[in-house]
C-alpha cells in the first residue's frame, strides 16, 4: 500500500471508507474465530467423553469375547465371524459453523440382530456381540467429532492469520495514510488562510493610500 498517496479530500474520503471496512472486517473475523474456538472446545470435551466410553466398552467387549472363547472355543467363534456381513458404508452430511463445513455421520442402525444361531452360542458371546456393536457406533461418533475439530482448528488458524494481517498491517497503514492526508490538508488550509490574510492586508493598505 502506498503511504505517499496524493493528499486530496477525495482520497481522504476513500481511505476513511476503506479504513472503516478494514476495522469492521477485523471485528467480524475476531468474532468468527471466537465462535469457532468455542465450538472446538465443546467438541473436544465430547471427544474426551466418547474416548473414555470407547475404552470402557472395548474392555467389556474383549472380556466377554475371551469368556466366549473359553466356553465355546476359538475355532467355533472364528467360523461364526466369517458369516457376519461386512458393512463399510458411511453416510456423511455436513453442517456449517461460521462457514466451516463439519461432517455429520448418519447414525447406522445398530440394533442387535443376531446373524447366528443360538444352539452353539451363549450369553457371553451375545455380550461380546452387543458390546462390539456399541464400539462401532462410538468410533463413528468419535471420527465425526475429531474430523470436525481438525477442520475448525485449520480454519481458526487461517482466520487468525487474516485477522492479524488486518490488525497489524492493513489497519495501521490506513491509519498512517489518514493521518498523513489530514495533516497535509490542514497545512494546506493554514497556508491558504495565511495567503488570503496577506492579500487582504495588501488590499487594505492600497485602499488607504488611494484615499
Amino acid at each position: 500500500m502506498n503511504v505517499n498517496v496524493f493528499p486530496t479530500k477525495g482520497n481522504l474520503m476513500n481511505i476513511k471508507r476503506s479504513f472503516s471496512l478494514a476495522k469492521l472486517g477485523y471485528e467480524l473475523l475476531d468474532k468468527k474465530r471466537n465462535v469457532m474456538i468455542m465450538e472446538m472446545m465443546a467438541l473436544m470435551g465430547k471427544a474426551k467423553e466418547i474416548q473414555a466410553e470407547i475404552d470402557s466398552t472395548f474392555a467389556d467387549a474383549y472380556f466377554a469375547l475371551s469368556q466366549a472363547n473359553i466356553t465355546m472355543g476359538v475355532d467355533t467363534i472364528y467360523d461364526i465371524s466369517l458369516s457376519y456381513p461386512v458393512d463399510d458404508t458411511v453416510n456423511v452430511k455436513y453442517r456449517s459453523v461460521m462457514g466451516t463445513a463439519l461432517p455429520i455421520i448418519a447414525k447406522p442402525d445398530l440394533t442387535p440382530k443376531p446373524f447366528y444361531g443360538f444352539e452353539y452360542t451363549n450369553s457371553r458371546f451375545d455380550k461380546a456381540f452387543i458390546s462390539f456393536l456399541r464400539v462401532k457406533e462410538l468410533i463413528l461418533r468419535l471420527a465425526e467429532i475429531e474430523n470436525s475439530i481438525y477442520r475448525l482448528a485449520y480454519n481458526v488458524k487461517k482466520t487468525q492469520k487474516r485477522a492479524n494481517a488486518l490488525h497489524d498491517i492493513i489497519i495501521p497503514q490506513y491509519s498512517d495514510i489518514v493521518k498523513f492526508i489530514t495533516e497535509a490538508l490542514e497545512e494546506k488550509d493554514r497556508e491558504e488562510f495565511s495567503r488570503l490574510k496577506i492579500i487582504k492586508s495588501i488590499k487594505t493598505g492600497n485602499n488607504k493610500r488611494e484615499k
